[in-house]
């Protein structure tokens, strides 16, 4: 039995889905969920408690605390997987399963450089200083501009130039706004040949409390019926020579499809893959790592993924509800804007699942104790 360790904000999903193929699993994460049983050894930062507020990710979480965690288990585990808030600069190269260095592709104004001229890519500047993104933009009146940090995920810390009341700390990207269908496409490389296994719709919402007009990521709807991102998505990956699994976002404009970013890691569509194909993505992943693409599975049924942010600091109840994942501590505290559960459920109807999901999110929300009351942020289905 090999030993995966696995690293990142959250392990629950891959974990299990290790777990499931026979690995002996380490895990080393932000978050510890309730559900997340399927492991050997762990480490988490957040240790949830009742009645303890659990803070805010983006002040307390460091990619090098993940590291750290993980120093120990490196003498004892064959094989490492990064996902999101892990750095696969930070461990042994020969140990990763993926790509062994992120860096080029993670900085959003390098990756620009690299795609311009091969693809439809928004026009993009790398500045220090907030004066000249206003230039920029008063220059360019016809065009929208987005404020972006130089790396990062989740939509956090993008928002419209109109909208944007901070400073940045050090350089920063100023970004074209794309008006269109914000899609995805989850693609397998052996680093010579590549395939989509699946399309997304991601969920975008600009109304997360503390996170006012930026586009946070919420989830996604699977498949996207757009059959134009499968092969850009295959050309984006090929170009950059990755390997794995890995994803690219786009917009669907008028005026064409835009690659915005590339994702080169497992993605957050992960249990999506079972839910709405039957494969285990985590066995596709290797399998393209050691140079073998799985057959193209077809679809089954649609998948909806959202993540629900919590609407207001608030105490939460039993949340283990049918169709609810990465549950916190019974009894814990959640801070305004930060994740609070991920919802997860498949159907052959769409509308029904829409509906399966609409109603999990009203359980969840029924089950929260309100600690300072302001109004609701609303969701789309």
């Amino acid at each position: 039995m090999e030993r995966l360790l696995i690293v990142g904000a959250n392990t629950r999903p891959v974990a299990e889905a290790a777990y499931n193929l026979g690995f002996k699993v380490y895990s080393v994460s932000y978050y510890c969920p309730r559900d997340f049983n399927s492991y050997h050894k762990r480490r988490c930062i957040l240790e949830q408690e009742p009645l303890k507020s659990s803070g805010r990710f983006h002040e307390k979480f460091r990619p090098s605390d993940l590291k750290l965690l993980a120093e120990d288990f490196l003498d004892e585990i064959d094989k490492i997987i990064i996902l999101s808030g892990g750095s696969p600069e930070d461990f042994p190269s020969r140990k990763i399963l993926g790509n062994k260095k992120t860096q080029k592709i993670e900085d959003k104004y390098k990756l620009y450089k690299r795609l311009r001229g091969k693809f439809k890519v928004p026009e993009t500047y790398k500045l220090d200083d907030i004066e000249e993104a206003w230039e920029i933009q008063e220059q360019k009146p016809e065009k929208r501009f987005l404020i972006k940090p130089l790396t990062g995920s989740g939509g956090f810390g993008v928002s419209p130039i109109s909208d944007y009341k901070g400073k940045p700390m050090g350089p920063f990207i100023l970004q074209e706004f794309i008006e269109g269908l914000h899609l995805s496409a989850s693609v397998l490389s052996t680093g010579k040949d590549v395939m989509t296994i699946f399309t997304s719709r991601q969920l975008i919402d600009t109304n997360i409390r503390g996170w006012e007009d930026n586009l946070i990521y919420a989830g996604n709807i699977v498949p996207a019926p757009y059959p134009e991102i499968k092969k850009v998505g295959e050309d984006v990956i090929k170009s950059l020579s990755l390997l794995g699994s890995n994803g690219v976002d786009m917009v669907l404009s008028s005026d064409g499809l835009y690659v915005i970013e590339v994702n080169p890691r497992i993605q957050g569509t992960f249990e999506c893959a079972w839910l709405s194909l039957g494969i285990n993505m985590l066995s596709a992943h290797i399998s393209a790592c050691e140079g073998e693409l799985i057959n193209e599975p077809q679809r089954k049924k649609y998948t909806i993924k959202r993540i629900v942010y919590a609407p207001c600091k608030c105490q939460v109840g039993d949340l283990n509800l049918p169709r609810v994942y990465d549950i916190p501590c019974d009894g814990s505290i959640i801070e305004a804007g930060e994740p609070l559960v991920t919802l997860l459920d498949s159907h052959e109807n769409l509308n029904t699942l829409r509906g399966n999901i609409k109603d999990s999110f009203e359980q969840v929300i029924g089950r929260l104790k309100i600690l300072k009351r302001r109004p609701y942020y609303t969701q789309e289905y």
